[in-house]
């Protein structure tokens, strides 16, 4: 069927080789209409005088046009080498061979019952002389040929059964076998050659494709050697590669051509000596990377090589291909070095630490030792980077790598993770206090002084260790319980080291499942504000509330503040929770007397986002609160990381008309700065000084005398926190505080309870 044209197997271009069977069928278009011609010439003149003349006439008009039809198909074909043939074009031709066969049959089945089989069987060796020559003739074509023998035999078989003629008939049948097998074993043949001669063509093409691309690589050369590895045949390129003329090269040992200077120490490079095996083993070898010397300078080649042997299979030498890979090489490496090194620091990265880690605990499982890992992030160095700019911030991160080298032996290894975090592998830490006394080691060298810039700058260090396999069995376990233990060094102020505990996973777990929980608060309704009176301290009525924060979690029950507003802070849910404060708090506050305010404490994540004011006057105008009804409440941890968005958000917040007080003053950093830059409604005072002076602490009650004495020289009210007896309440009053809050006046309540705190004190909202 593949012979015939019906089916198309699955290897080869078969539509390709279909093309090339029938673009030769134009070639002997008329020596086939000339064979037509000549036989339809023989049959008129045999039936001439037997048949009616109109009759052999319009068979032959016939005759003519189906010929000029098939011309004009086969000519349509001339162009298929250089294509694929259509279906409709593969339809085409072979109809066209079948109304020929057709038209042949006409004269034995009409024209015989005018004759008798003497006639029939001169007609039938003319029709054998077109189904030969036919055969001949289309051989690339097989189905045509096929269907032409078929229907005009059975034309004449039908002729000869009409004489009466079975013998005839039979002869017919036997010829008609003979000329379809022969016709398709003539194909055959025909295709295999053309296939033959297309793999040839191919071959060949890409053989000179291949030579082509060789000639025209300017860094391929060829190159050989005889029997005593001695140069011959120098091209041009190969010399130019060895940095001589051809002269100079031929006839010169290979070996030490590209050995330089090492050829007379002996020091050879251990590829050369692969090299000089392969040459003397007489084997082939491929894509050999050598590093050679040329002109005292190092490069690489890759070569290949294979034996050379005369008829009798005696070794004549060595010929074969090479190329200067240098820059290829270098890439690679450089590319290596980077997959495994910080650009910046050029310490090991991530990877290599993890490999590293890796290796130190397959080393502590084979020996039954113990190895480390400690993860280090420097304290106070965002504030560095963000007030100098990068360019200082990188300048103290290769300091700081400079000291941490310093530190690493044999037995260590250090490395960037990335940002300011740092680790180091400690292969063998069995010795006890390994870990602790190289982890002191690395706080002191780093919370040195650093001189960058023209600029004295210090940063500490926080570090987290864990240790292998005690701590965990993987390198991901390790990591991650290393990380744990340094965030407990961080959330405890930094400056520290800490070894992991199996109680820092539980927390950790915790706080994920915390945090999930936050996250679906508001939309759950899980939060709710209570209201802190703050009280006159001369009147003790009220002024204000402050909003404070609650969160009774379906899942949890009721979370402490100080638990998850931390950890709103650190995943920023803050700033939406903060949003939603400030509207709630702003909309209860309509429900109290026109002269009572209300205070929300604002986080420095709210204060950063570059909408801050734009959520306040949100808060005040869907309310409807007046907004000098609204104090913002802040501590000095805002002015910390980026003071002057800080500044500029209050600022704003100010020109709006509301008011904002400073909280915890005394605590913190208490920078008398922050007090000139921004203009500040009440400094409150935190409860730790309130409690110490109401035991008799001569140090907070000095503090809070100059705090109020600064406080009414600026105009700024005092707000005294956490009075819880009438003692505590007098004084403070006597110190000269202008308000005063704690739970003697009233402890935290809900927005019903404070509404009820107004109707018992007889005010109502105006």
């Amino acid at each position: 069927m593949a012979v015939l044209g019906l089916t198309n197997p699955g290897q080869d271009d078969w539509a390709r080789l279909r093309g090339l069977q029938y673009a030769t069928l134009a070639d002997n278009s008329l020596k086939r209409a000339a064979l037509h011609v000549l036989s339809a010439m023989l049959t008129a003149w045999l039936y001439f005088g037997l048949v009616n003349i109109w009759l052999l006439a319009g068979w032959a008009i016939t005759l003519a046009a189906a010929l000029f039809f098939a011309s004009r198909s086969d000519q349509s074909l001339s162009d298929s080498d250089t294509r694929s043939i259509s279906n409709e074009e593969f339809r085409k031709q072979n109809l066209s061979v079948l109304m020929l066969a057709l038209i042949w049959c006409v004269p034995f089945v009409l024209f015989s019952s005018y004759g008798t089989i003497v006639e029939l069987l001169i007609l039938w060796t003319v029709a054998l002389s077109m189904i030969v020559s036919t055969s001949l003739m289309r051989a690339s074509a097989p189905l045509g040929s096929v269907i032409f023998s078929t229907v005009t035999s059975v034309g004449a078989i039908i002729g000869a059964l009409l004489l009466g003629n079975y013998t005839a008939a039979g002869c017919i049948v036997f010829v008609l076998l003979a000329a379809i097998l022969g016709t398709i074993e003539c194909s055959k043949t025909y295709l295999i050659a053309r296939i033959a001669e297309a793999g040839m063509e191919e071959k060949s093409e890409v053989v000179s494709m291949l030579l082509r691309e060789f000639e025209e690589n300017q860094a391929d050369w060829l190159w050989q050697v005889d029997t005593g590895r001695r140069i011959r045949s120098a091209s041009p390129r190969f010399s130019f590669a060895l940095g001589q003329t051809p002269a100079d090269v031929e006839g010169k040992p290979f070996l030490q051509m590209i050995a330089g200077d090492s050829w007379e120490s002996g020091q050879f490079a251990p590829s050369l000596h692969e090299l000089a095996e392969k040459l003397k083993s007489r084997e082939n070898f491929s894509n050999l990377i050598v590093r050679v010397s040329i002109d005292g300078q190092s490069r690489w080649w890759e070569i290949s090589g294979t034996p050379i042997l005369d008829e009798q299979q005696n070794f004549m030498g060595f010929r074969g291909v090479g190329s200067d890979v240098t820059e290829q090489r270098e890439s690679s490496e450089k590319i290596a070095y980077l997959a495994r090194y910080d650009t910046l620091t050029g310490m090991p990265n991530r990877l290599m630490l993890n490999e590293a880690l890796r290796d130190a605990i397959a080393y502590a499982k084979k020996w039954r030792t113990r190895c480390a890992f400690l993860m280090l992030d420097l304290d106070r160095f965002k504030a560095i980077n963000d007030s100098l700019g990068h360019m200082v911030g990188d300048e103290l991160l290769a300091e700081v790598s400079g000291r941490l080298k310093e530190l690493m032996d044999d037995n260590t290894m250090c490395g960037r993770l990335g940002g300011d975090e740092f680790a180091i592998v400690i292969r063998d830490a069995s010795e006890k206090g390994t870990v602790d006394r190289l982890a002191r080691r690395i706080i002191r060298s780093l919370s040195r002084p650093y001189n960058i810039s023209n600029n004295t700058l210090y940063v500490g260090a926080s570090v987290g260790s864990a240790i292998g396999p005690r701590d965990g069995k993987t390198v991901e376990e390790i990591m991650r319980n290393a990380d744990l233990a340094l965030y407990r060094a961080k959330d405890e102020g930094g400056g520290e080291h800490r070894p992991y505990e199996s109680t820092l996973h539980a927390n950790a777990e915790e706080r994920r499942q915390l945090e999930g929980s936050l996250r679906k608060a508001l939309e759950n309704n899980e939060l709710l504000l209570n209201y802190q009176p703050v009280v006159d301290a001369n009147r003790e009525n009220v002024v204000s509330f402050e909003a404070l924060l609650r969160w009774n979690s379906k899942e949890h029950g009721f979370v402490r503040p100080d638990k998850f507003i931390a950890l709103a802070e650190d995943t920023r849910l803050i700033v939406p929770i903060g949003a939603w404060v400030l509207q709630e708090a702003c909309r209860e506050a309509l429900n109290w007397p026109r002269n009572i305010r209300v205070a929300v404490n604002v986080s420095g994540e709210q204060l950063i986002e570059p909408d801050f004011a734009t959520t306040v006057v949100h808060a005040l105008s869907n309310s409807g609160l007046e907004p000098q009804r609204l104090e913002i409440e802040v501590t000095e941890s805002i002015f910390l990381r980026d003071p002057n968005i800080a500044r500029a958000a209050l600022e704003q917040v100010i020109a709006l008309g509301c008011t904002v007080a400073l909280d915890d003053f005394g605590t913190g950093y208490s920078s008398l700065g922050y007090l000139r830059k921004l203009s500040f409604s009440t400094i409150k005072i935190d409860r730790s000084f309130v409690q110490g002076a109401a035991q008799g602490s001569a140090e907070s009650i000095a503090i809070i005398r100059a705090v109020v004495a600064m406080a009414d020289s600026l105009e700024m009210a005092t707000t005294a926190e956490g009075v819880e007896n009438p003692e505590e309440a007098e004084m403070i009053r006597n110190m000269g505080c202008t308000k005063i809050q704690g739970y003697y006046f009233g402890r935290p309540m809900g927005a019903a309870d404070a509404r009820h705190l107004f109707a018992r004190q007889g005010q109502i909202r105006a």
